[in-house]
């Protein structure tokens, strides 16, 4: 898929959220414990969220939007992801997410790196501020839950 211009930039990123509503859709199915359903539910809805927001953006909002750097604590960057099952716990989940999260995180760092047209950088810029933000929340939701434990 060629990404050239903002158009195509916002189907693509469109395409990804759907592709992750569909995902935490997915696990929700498989999940048996009702808190790790109610996180994926949430998290579900907030990738909802994203895709509406991407339908309603236009470069001028794009312009008009403050880039922030969102704090990174880097605790999935060393645990090991499990593959999903019926079985997982709220620790596997945190972790899956937080790792489908990076991921999202490095494809749109390389693309705004790859980008020389300055709107398309700035939706890229815009597109990793989000998807940090939720790496930042599962992995404030691990510390707090799972590294207090231990």
């Amino acid at each position: 898929m060629k990404l050239s211009n903002f158009g195509d930039v916002i189907n693509f990123a469109i395409k990804r959220e759907e592709e992750a509503i569909q995902v935490y859709g997915n696990l929700i199915d498989l999940a048996k414990n009702p808190g790790v359903k109610k996180l994926l539910q949430e998290l579900q809805e907030e990738e909802k969220n994203h895709k509406k927001l991407l339908q309603n953006i236009t470069k001028e909002k794009i312009e008009s939007l403050a880039i922030t750097d969102v704090i990174d604590l880097k605790i999935s960057d060393y645990l090991v992801e499990e593959p999903p099952s019926e079985d997982m716990n709220f620790q596997d989940l945190l972790i899956l997410a937080a790792k489908k999260e990076q991921q999202a995180v490095e494809l749109y760092s390389n693309l705004a790196n790859k980008s020389k047209e300055g709107d398309l950088k700035k939706l890229f810029e815009f597109l990793i501020e989000q998807e940090k933000s939720h790496k930042l929340k599962l992995e404030t939701e691990y510390d707090s839950h799972i590294l207090e434990w231990n």
